[in-house]
């Protein structure tokens, strides 16, 4: 089995920063795809970012420019780095990654359980 750990979130004023992290553990082989969501009260999840085994990048405009995905493939880990932080960016936010596990010949999608960001004054 393969989990996601995520970490990170809190409460931040509007203008702050914050960074996200998270790991992937498990029978794990390689890591592909990984992103960040977020659902925010009210709405659909969406997606924010994310980035490929060879580090492309894509982001939703609503955060361009003020958000920076990034990971790290020797830890399996995905970060968001998140700056400039405006209410409307107040939501749980999900790890997201495309794994092949050891002895298996398909990669699975996993989901971490999501952790909480707040951006208010």
């Amino acid at each position: 089995q393969v989990q996601l750990v995520e970490s990170g979130g809190g409460l931040v004023q509007p203008g702050g920063s914050l960074r996200l992290s998270c790991a992937a553990s498990g029978n794990i082989f390689s890591v592909y795809a990984m992103g960040w969501y977020r659902r925010a009260p009210g709405k659909q999840r969406e997606l924010v970012a994310s980035i490929t085994e060879g580090r492309s990048t894509n982001y939703v405009d609503a955060v361009k420019g003020r958000f920076t995905i990034s990971r790290d493939n020797a830890k399996n880990a995905v970060y968001l780095q998140m700056n400039s932080l405006k209410p409307e960016d107040t939501a749980v936010y999900y790890c997201n990654a495309d794994v092949l596990q050891k002895l298996s010949i398909m990669t699975q999608n996993y989901w971490g359980q999501g952790t909480q960001v707040t951006v208010s004054s």
